[in-house]
């Protein structure tokens, strides 16, 4: 069996109530309302076995690495562990794996050590769809004469503009960065052809999988790209960024680093010490996933067959919650919707949505809905030339409502009935 795809067989639904069980922050409860998360988008909640790893780790293996002692051992073979375990998450080999304090940080080291061999003339190329922490680190290395250069979207439906981003891909282009999935609207872009289209004019690819690694799986080998980022707090697991290069190109690189990092793989591009605890953390976060796969088809045999296996339920159960979001939040009166909203297309948008609402600001919005246990997003949340091109940013950006597989139809109701009693 590919490690990238799964023989097609019955479609099967997410045992919702089993998932459920596994996250203790459910069961909260506000102002005698269960607390429904909507805000996955800026960081997931997290399952028991990973706050039971990180508890058990600080327990039992607390120490630096490289000791001659047995807790420092313990903590060398659970940072090879967790490479292990990202490499079955992204399909990558363990040495493509840096670690780092979270995304933005390991993107700019990343860009810090691209900018070396920069050249005035030398062009970069941006999306105005993208977090900016894609955006930022990219437009820093305009000090080196560098011309930095934006993508636009379509924004009837927040999708990038491929015809403007392929004719800003020239043969001075030396790196294309996007975004996998829109952080702010939930659009999936194109990768695999965004991808083509930089390697094509001889330009390196990478891909900020943030908003995407919660929703979708990762195959780092099929789309080809020559770095991707996440984090871990976005796919059920603690506040840890990853980074996947290309061997050869974190070999070719050179990092800004300490003269104690040795030259091997991927030390020379981890600063300092790593978070021990997070790391595993991360471990029990994709072994969770992974099991949610084995739960669901116990015929899987390997650790990325189960990951694969989790994404197809999750990914079932997401399309059928944002169908009903998107459906109900569109026959609201006085509602301005951004985003795709075809269900012809919603293979082409992860479970995000944003709002706004005349007569309310979207921070008001999210206090209403705050105050009866329905917890969104107001503002740009980062994504800062998406709300100046949609003409919000000035006004308070959007209210964005960000789903997760451990979400119910009938939280979403809730939240839609509160919109409704709003939008008379």
């Amino acid at each position: 069996m590919s490690s990238s795809a799964r023989t097609a067989g019955p479609a099967r639904t997410l045992d919702v109530e089993w998932v459920r069980q596994q996250f203790p922050s459910l069961r909260q409860v506000v102002n005698g309302q269960p607390a429904a998360f909507f805000d996955s988008p800026g960081g997931t909640q997290v399952p028991q076995c990973v706050i039971d790893a990180i508890a058990g780790y600080l327990s039992t293996s607390n120490a630096n690495s490289g000791g001659a002692f047995l807790t420092s051992q313990r903590t060398d073979q659970m940072i090879a562990d967790a490479r292990a375990a990202m490499a079955d998450f992204f399909n990558c080999a363990s040495d493509e794996v840096v670690f780092g304090a979270n995304m933005t940080t390991l993107t700019f080291a990343l860009s810090r050590a691209i900018g070396r061999e920069l050249k005035s003339g030398d062009e970069l190329l941006v999306s105005c769809l993208d977090h900016d922490a894609n955006v930022s680190p990219w437009v820093c290395l305009e000090e080196r004469g560098v011309k930095v250069r934006t993508a636009d979207i379509k924004p009837a439906d927040c999708t990038i503009d491929m015809f403007d981003l392929s004719a800003k891909i020239r043969r001075s282009t030396r790196l294309v960065a996007v975004g996998w999935a829109a952080n702010a609207v939930g659009t999936i872009n194109d990768v695999h052809e965004i991808v083509r289209l930089a390697h094509a004019a001889g330009s390196m690819a990478f891909l900020d999988a943030v908003h995407y690694a919660p929703h979708g799986p990762i195959d780092v080998q099929a789309v080809d790209c020559d770095f991707l980022a996440c984090s871990s707090y976005k796919f059920f697991g603690p506040h840890l960024g990853i980074l996947f290069g290309k061997r050869e190109q974190l070999q070719r690189l050179r990092p800004y680093k300490l003269r104690a990092c040795t030259e091997k793989l991927p030390d020379r591009w981890e600063t300092g010490t790593q978070n021990h605890e997070c790391l595993a953390g991360l471990i029990a976060a994709i072994d969770y996933i992974a099991d949610v796969g084995r739960h669901h088809d116990p015929e899987v045999k390997t650790r990325r067959e189960a990951i694969l296996a989790a994404y197809e339920v999750f990914q079932q159960h997401e399309r059928e919650l944002v169908g009903q979001l998107i459906n109900g939040l569109l026959a609201i009166p006085g509602l301005t919707f951004y985003g795709i909203k075809d269900a012809a297309k919603f293979d082409q948008r992860t479970p995000t949505v944003a709002i706004r609402m005349e007569g309310y600001t979207p921070r008001e919005l999210a206090a209403h809905l705050g105050e009866r246990g329905i917890f969104t997003w107001d503002g740009n949340y980062y994504a800062i030339d998406l709300a100046e091109r949609l003409g919000v940013q000035s006004s308070g950006g959007m209210l964005r409502i960000g789903l997760a597989h451990y979400n119910t139809a009938e939280e979403v109701e809730r939240l839609l009935a509160e919109l409704r009693g709003l939008g008379k």
